[in-house]
């Protein structure tokens, strides 16, 4: 961390939140959200008539109440994605103004100006690592949101 800078802390920060989410989104889609389609089966099943207008509205308002709580927080995942690489740009800013200041300094000292250039690199290819993770993992989400609720759409039919 002291090679790196400061803005190391800041994306171990962000790392560390989207992972949290990402976590926290898939036990809900392994336990919380199966109790939610249930609910919602259940709720269905039990209607007498699926066919009027009506019906295909409550149909609609099921589907779009499971969806919202199944697609939560996967626009902050995204976010912190597209944040990380421009976190990683920053702590190599802040690299290249130490490079800069150990030029002033001491002449074009290369010991000197080494400090600042693993300073710049370090969080370059921190907040790309976190990224590459979290495009890994925003991808499997996603892929497991979009089968929920095609399976959701599928299963309440309106067949009676």
């Amino acid at each position: 961390m002291e090679a790196g800078g400061d803005v190391l802390y800041l994306i171990a920060g962000a790392t560390f939140l989207m992972w949290a989410i990402v976590c926290e989104r898939y036990i809900f889609i392994t336990t919380e959200h199966k109790k939610d389609v249930s609910a919602a089966l259940t709720f269905w099943e039990t209607r007498a008539e699926r066919t009027s207008w009506n019906s295909r509205m409550i149909r609609e308002r099921l589907i779009s109440e499971v969806n919202e709580r199944l697609k939560a927080n996967m626009g902050l995942i995204k976010t912190l994605i597209a944040l990380l690489p421009l976190l990683g740009l920053l702590g190599t800013v802040t690299g290249m103004v130490q490079v800069f200041e150990a030029m002033t300094y001491s002449g074009g000292n290369a010991r000197s100006m080494a400090a600042g250039v693993s300073a710049a690199t370090i969080p370059t290819m921190s907040g790309m690592v976190a990224t590459l993770s979290g495009v890994l993992a925003n991808s499997f989400l996603t892929s497991k949101v979009d089968t929920e609720s095609i399976f959701l759409e599928d299963t309440l039919t309106m067949d009676h």
